[in-house]
């Protein structure tokens, strides 16, 4: 009877084990690709870290900005913990842009830039086994649909020409815009 009870005492702690084990591999990452090597949408991202909001308004920019939208970023959990640890984006970092764009330039608390409707969703990721030939090992994908007013489910990663060369030739840290995101440069670690 007493070796039975070892024996499940001893099976029962080996599934717990590998439970958790398994349970910590599944949150270290929080992005899928399918079988096609397409992002899938990430979903409850608004639950992730909020970094800040960016905006360029085609109004400041002789109505020509590239991105005259607001950009509400979030990064995922693990890597934030990760970023306040070492200062540096781990593999597997994941960031999700989401579009937003300029409403009303009035409120009852004065002038200003008010955001508008969702127009869009974008992701980039760190993966050197994913995207080992990425500067940085960073790839960048869009859910946004022509019409700016659905998502697709899914994205393939961008030609490295449209969003890299900006990001190598103009971000603070690891091909990421850190010096628009005062969480980021508030939690750097060292």
């Amino acid at each position: 009877m007493l070796n039975r009870l070892v024996v499940v005492f001893s099976l029962a702690t080996t599934i717990v084990i590998f439970g958790q084990v398994s349970a910590l591999a599944a949150e270290d990452v929080a992005f899928s690709m399918n079988e096609k090597g397409e992002l899938i949408k990430p979903e409850g991202y608004r639950e992730w870290i909020y970094v800040g909001a960016p905006v360029t308004p085609n109004d400041m920019n002789d109505g020509k900005a590239p991105f005259p939208e607001f950009h509400n970023v979030y990064i995922d959990p693990t890597s934030y913990e990760n970023w306040k640890k070492t200062g540096k984006f781990r593999e597997g970092t994941i960031l999700v842009k989401e579009l937003v764009s300029v409403g009303s330039k009035a409120a009852v608390s004065g002038k200003g830039y008010f955001m508008g409707e969702f127009i869009g969703l974008e992701a980039t990721i760190k993966s050197s086994k994913q995207f080992p030939k990425e500067p940085g090992n960073w790839a960048y994908f869009s859910f946004t649909t022509k019409d700016h007013k659905t998502l697709k489910q899914t994205a393939t990663a961008l030609p490295t020409e449209a969003c890299a060369a900006c990001h190598k030739a103009s971000a603070a840290d690891d091909m990421v815009f850190t010096q628009y995101y005062p969480v980021l440069r508030a939690a750097k670690g060292k």
